[in-house]
């Protein structure tokens, strides 16, 4: 239940003085409501800072007023001009004072507002930016026209924030200010001691302060004041992990050990042995699982540090218990990679693994899903099939859920609702940074893979403008000829697909100029091609039918043909670079010396070339994480609606890296010494936790 105090700030925007359906309408597209809402409320208003400021405290003479600057001016209005019938001429008005002559101009005047705002003889305050036109000083469309009363409010500075058609930015402050109003009085929610050695004022003096930013100084994200609303922020979000952690960790999980029979069979088969990274992850997945407790780990490793053997083996772990495992997979692709590497690793073991995805229908996929729902399937592995109401497990124990955040909170809620509290694997071939992963995966352990399979090479990375493209194909035709195989990446599948820019290189047309210089011996994969076409594309590169594999990122993750030595990335500029790094992760998968080629345009802007080099000169992915996370953000990094990363009003990831550590320790320590948030401070946090939404039963 929401605390009654809050009942305002949880009211939709509509209910503010002047906010008609039209107004509400745009106010919704710049403002998305919160999920589950029809209308932003007033909270969301509130928590849209301004993005700059207009200091309308400037005025000058207006025969000395420089040009292209915001300024503010008392005049005497001395005419009004009104443009010939049928004219396209502008209607001015002639003002003036004692230091010159301002006209002001307008177009498209209808009706007689001028007539009214701007009568004849009578003193106006009018505030704009000012140029100068056959030697007049004129202001076109002037932002405000007001009486001289109003003098003092118009000289001032002025918040300036994001907008959309349909609203302008008096209208957006003017509600604000309403919805200001709209804030009570709070208990302090933050300690005495971490209000005083940050300087913060109380919250609501805070969220008016953001409101009225007297500098440039106080539009960034480490002004006292950002910070303080940051780490508000924050705090909810790590209180609600600490609960989300301490709730699970009340449920008791099913204890799981194995005698490891299945397990040893599999390493002896292996061609290689367990790096100290993998043997470390298996460690803590069986401590989890053996302790009584709902596991609850994201596996996080580079790609090629062999997370999918890890996963397996912790899945033979729970087949010798006599349960079953779930391997949900994101892609149809990457399902069928995983089973066919399962059933080779585990080729003449008394073990049946089966797969489901959309395309296994009919007799076989009845015959799968029985095997399930009886139990006498330990392992299945499929993409969001497995989710389908009509999949049953006979004794679901084990969740491993691969490229975690191709995945919503409710499908991974649907796959769990398929066990009794099974224990839950995430895994992410993604580099995350620390603040990143904190506010993702708080109410997790957290594995680090570190290492790679011993024999890996680096791989040599270099960045090569496009006007040189002609000299590298003429050596990728020397590559093809010693037998290597090579991708080569495109950003899209066909010219105008999704940037209208002439020089975007589209997978279809260079597949096609390859096509005629190497013949049969390319292939073609992208998103949009039928699932059998693509396997069809794979197994041909895999088994050699085809050695250049013209493909756009849907070869980003989990695609493993191991004799794949080359991979070109066209327009690289246009990749994020976490995208790089895991495209780059396509080849270096074996013994092999292998290269990656960024080809930027002739035409990137320097700072473009400039990023590409964060990858050119390192592999290592975490490093590579926290450039792109400074860069783009984490939006972009992951995709905010693919991980289900909030949607952060005042939080900068990049930026507030210390004051998210600080509220996660906060958050931790609070809660070990007031679990149930019972203290006077305790009641605090709860209206902090109910203010930004989240909602726990005490």
């Amino acid at each position: 239940m929401r605390p009654a105090l809050l009942h305002g700030l949880f009211a939709p925007v509509s209910r503010l003085m002047g906010v008609g359906p039209q107004l509400a309408q745009a106010i919704a597209r710049l403002i998305p409501p919160p999920e589950g809402q029809d209308a932003p409320l007033v909270r969301d208003l509130l928590f849209l800072l301004p993005s700059g400021l207009i200091d309308r405290r400037a005025t000058f003479p207006l025969r000395e007023t420089p040009d292209g600057i915001t300024a503010t001016f008392v005049v005497r209005v001395e005419g009004h001009h009104p443009p010939p019938p049928r004219s396209r001429k502008p209607y001015k008005v002639v003002c003036g004072n004692d230091t010159g002559t301002l006209t002001l101009v307008f177009f498209h005047v209808t009706g007689d507002y001028l007539l009214r705002s701007l009568p004849v003889g009578e003193q106006r305050v009018v505030s704009g930016r000012v140029e100068h036109f056959d030697m007049r000083t004129q202001m076109t469309h002037p932002d405000i026209i007001a009486p001289l009363s109003q003098l003092a409010a118009v000289q001032r500075i002025e918040p300036v924030y994001p907008l959309t058609a349909g609203i302008t930015n008096r209208q957006l402050a003017a509600f604000i200010q309403r919805g200001l109003s709209e804030v009570p009085p709070l208990a302090e929610w933050i300690d005495a001691e971490t209000l005083a050695r940050h300087g913060w004022r109380d919250f609501k003096q805070t969220l008016t302060q953001a409101h009225a930013p007297q500098g440039e100084a106080d539009l960034q994200p480490q002004s006292p004041v950002r910070m303080r609303l940051a780490y508000d922020e924050a705090l909810s979000v790590q209180l609600h992990l600490a609960l989300l952690r301490a709730r699970r960790q009340e449920k008791p999980g099913r204890s799981l050990r194995s005698a490891g029979a299945l397990r040893d069979a599999v390493r002896e088969r292996l061609p290689f042995s367990l790096t100290d990274g993998q043997r470390q992850a298996l460690s803590q997945i069986d401590a989890d699982m053996a302790s009584g407790r709902r596991m609850a780990r994201i596996l996080q490793g580079d790609v090629g540090s062999g997370k999918t053997l890890v996963a397996l083996l912790a899945a033979l772990t729970v087949a010798e218990e006599g349960a079953q495992a779930a391997i949900l997979a994101p892609t149809e692709l990457i399902a069928q990679q995983h089973y066919d590497t399962f059933t080779r690793w585990c080729n003449g073991l008394k073990l049946n693994i089966v797969l489901l995805t959309g395309a296994v229908r009919g007799a076989a996929r009845a015959e799968r899903l029985e095997a399930l729902a009886g139990g006498q399937a330990q392992i299945a592995i499929g993409t969001h099939a497995l989710l389908q109401e009509h999949v049953a497990f006979a004794d679901l124990a084990l969740i491993v859920v691969d490229e975690q955040q191709r995945f919503g909170v409710a499908q991974r809620m649907a796959m769990n609702a398929k066990g009794d509290a099974p224990h839950l694997l995430q895994m992410t071939a993604t580099p995350i940074p620390r603040t990143l992963s904190m506010t993702l995966y708080g109410d997790m352990d957290i594995t680090l893979i570190t290492d790679k399979p011993p024999g890996r090479r680096p791989i040599t990375t270099r960045t090569v403008p496009a006007g040189r493209a002609e000299d590298l194909t003429d050596r990728l035709a020397q590559a093809l000829a010693r037998g290597e195989k090579a991708y080569w990446i495109c950003p899209l599948i066909e010219d105008g697909d999704v940037l209208a820019a002439t020089d975007v290189a589209a997978a279809e047309a260079r597949f096609s100029t390859f096509r005629a210089l190497f013949g049969e011996q390319v292939a073609l994969v992208h998103g949009r091609m039928k699932a059998p076409a693509r396997h069809e594309a794979l197994r041909q590169f895999a088994s050699g039918g085809a050695r250049l594999l013209v493909a756009t990122t849907v070869v980003e993750v989990g695609v493993d043909v191991p004799d794949a030595t080359i991979i070109i990335i066209e327009q690289a500029e246009r990749f994020g670079l976490s995208q790089l790094h895991q495209l780059r992760g396509r080849v270096g998968r074996a013994d092999k010396a292998s290269a990656c080629v960024l080809l930027y345009s002739d035409n990137a802007v320097e700072t473009a070339r400039a990023r590409l080099s964060a990858v050119r000169d390192t592999e290592d992915g975490f490093a590579i994480a926290e450039a792109d996370l400074a860069i783009r953000g984490s939006g972009e990094l992951l995709g905010t609606r693919q991980s289900g990363l909030p949607r952060f009003r005042f939080i900068d990831l990049a930026l507030h890296q210390k004051l998210i550590a600080e509220a996660r320790a906060d958050a931790i320590a609070m809660l070990k010494q007031d679990p149930a948030l019972a203290s006077p401070r305790g009641q605090a946090l709860k209206m902090l936790l109910a203010l930004y939404g989240y909602t726990h039963d005490f």
